[in-house]
């Protein structure tokens, strides 16, 4: 006897950059829609009917999406049982892993930003600019964090489950552009596109040319907290013209 279909509502999120849209396209198309790659990851769970995601809402070709949603029927051989919640996400988050459809590592990511902390020559996490022969590679990091945040949008998204992560950053200065490819790199640990072990490598061969291109995060979502002084700072007295 068949067992009837277990239907799921699923809250996904994707980097739109690479896609057509959201929505299925032709698989003949040099460009593919986010649907593609959504069942075709599903194909993996061996369903007994192919799996059809019903997407809730349309995006255009490059938009990402924070939160989307999406409603599929599963039908499992005779005698499996329906997948449990936990078991679905984790197996459609492995059959997407090479696409930015999934989210990120976090853990990984964390384990990557303890390789930043100290005193190190960060020429490969620096840009070139008409400065840089004149100002010394060699910056300490004295906070590298990486922890949950609510986010700017999370009170649109409480029901949903969405999680935000702020990546902090504490040094007493820094050199062109580092913290953006510091942040960019560990979101690429996060994607799986570099490993923790990468983020070593790059601070030991100390040549800004070797920073994977295009990892550099925007400068968007980058925000100055604060300045510090030290007491010493503060007590130290300046002359007139000084």
């Amino acid at each position: 006897m068949v067992s009837p279909p277990t239907r799921y509502l699923v809250f996904f999120q994707y980097f739109g950059t690479k896609y057509s849209g959201v929505m299925q396209t032709s698989n003949d198309q040099s460009v593919l829609g986010v649907q593609n790659y959504l069942e075709k990851a599903a194909q993996n769970l061996k369903p007994v009917v192919p799996i059809k995601f019903c997407i809730s809402s349309r995006t255009d070709a490059g938009v990402h999406a924070l939160c989307n949603s999406a409603h599929l029927d599963i039908q499992r051989a005779p005698g499996k049982p329906a997948f449990s919640e936990k078991q679905l996400i984790y197996s459609l988050n492995y059959h997407l892993k090479p696409e930015p459809i999934r989210y990120l590592n976090v853990p990984a990511m964390q384990d990557a930003a303890q390789f930043l902390l100290g005193t190190h020559d960060f020429s490969t996490f620096r840009s070139i600019n008409s400065e840089t022969p004149f100002q010394s590679p060699v910056r300490t990091i004295l906070q590298a964090d990486i922890r949950p945040s609510s986010g700017f949008l999370s009170h649109h998204y409480e029901h949903r489950g969405l999680e935000f992560w702020e990546l902090k950053f504490r040094s007493r200065s820094f050199v062109y552009r580092q913290v953006r490819r510091m942040v960019g790199a560990l979101v690429a640990v996060g994607q799986g596109k570099l490993t923790p072990l990468h983020i070593k490598k790059l601070l030991e061969i100390k040549d800004a040319r070797a920073f994977p291109p295009n990892a550099m995060a925007p400068p968007s979502g980058l925000f100055l907290k604060s300045v510090e002084y030290d007491e010493a700072d503060l007590d130290a007295t300046v002359g007139p013209g000084e």
